[in-house]
């Protein structure tokens, strides 16, 4: 290379093939990386046909969330209908610990131990109106209107003797009927689960909603067997009998049924003997 007007020698090169060759793989070796950056560290990197967007990965990651919870839904399903066959067939229920998968452990409620300050709690809960129903004076009791229940076919809870009769006087308002640990309870009509828990004084404690109205209560219960919010229909086992709580003397069933809000006696409609 020359000055134009001097033709003074400014810089000179000798081109051979192999300083060809190395210059020409420098250049590619840049654009290489240059477009490497670019790919790795910009957004053009999504125009290229194949390569993930951000929602995407999102999206796959949400999906794969919602199929390994479908998957533990699945099993957990599984395994509490072998439980329900296993204790109607009088089989030990065996629960699965989510810690430690394949390894099954028999759930002893006995274990449970509560503090004073919870059973303060829980009594004071229970003498509130958690079903959202109120006693009513016997006459009133025996006045109100029942005629578009009794045409309805009550399926007997349990197979037993009764042990104490309905007495609004004594504020007994239901029926008590005696029974074998582990005898299954059967929904009395067609319901909804309304509330399932374990209280202080009754044990275990099972509702069911029916039509017109109309609640059913099962009490000192072993083993529920339905969730609050799950359906039931007649005759379906929802529980286990048993003498859970402390207001118990020995293994029964404690039946209760609640018409308009009103205590009723359950000997009315279901004959138990």
């Amino acid at each position: 290379m020359f000055n134009d007007q001097t033709f003074e020698e400014r810089f000179s090169f000798r081109l051979t093939r192999m300083n060809v060759i190395i210059t020409l793989l420098s250049l590619g070796i840049v654009f290489i990386i240059i477009t490497f950056f670019i790919i790795a560290y910009t957004p053009i990197r999504e125009y290229i046909p194949g390569y993930p967007t951000i929602d995407q990965k999102k999206e796959l990651y949400r999906l794969n969330l919602t199929a390994d919870s479908m998957l533990n839904n699945i099993r957990q399903k599984e395994q509490y209908l072998q439980n329900i066959r296993n204790i109607i067939e009088n089989n030990d229920a065996l629960f699965e610990q989510p810690d430690e998968p394949g390894k099954g452990n028999l759930k002893d409620i006995t274990e449970i131990r509560k503090s004073a300050e919870d059973s303060l709690l829980r009594a004071e809960f229970e003498s509130s109106e958690k079903y959202n129903l109120y006693f009513t004076e016997p006459q009133q009791i025996k006045n109100s209107s029942r005629s578009s229940i009794r045409s309805f076919n009550f399926f007997r809870p349990i197979n037993g003797i009764i042990t104490a009769k309905f007495n609004s006087d004594k504020r007994h308002y239901g029926t008590d009927i005696a029974a074998s640990h582990n005898e299954t309870v059967g929904a009395t009509l067609d319901g909804t689960v309304i509330y399932a828990d374990w209280t202080l004084e009754t044990g275990h404690v099972i509702a069911l909603q029916h039509k017109s109205n109309l609640v059913s209560v099962y009490k000192h219960c072993s083993v529920l067997l339905k969730k609050q919010g799950e359906l039931a229909k007649v005759g379906d086992p929802i529980a286990i009998s048993g003498e859970s709580g402390e207001l118990t003397t020995g293994p029964h069933l404690h039946f209760e049924l609640w018409y308009n809000g009103s205590a009723i006696d359950p000997e009315e409609y279901i004959i138990f003997n």
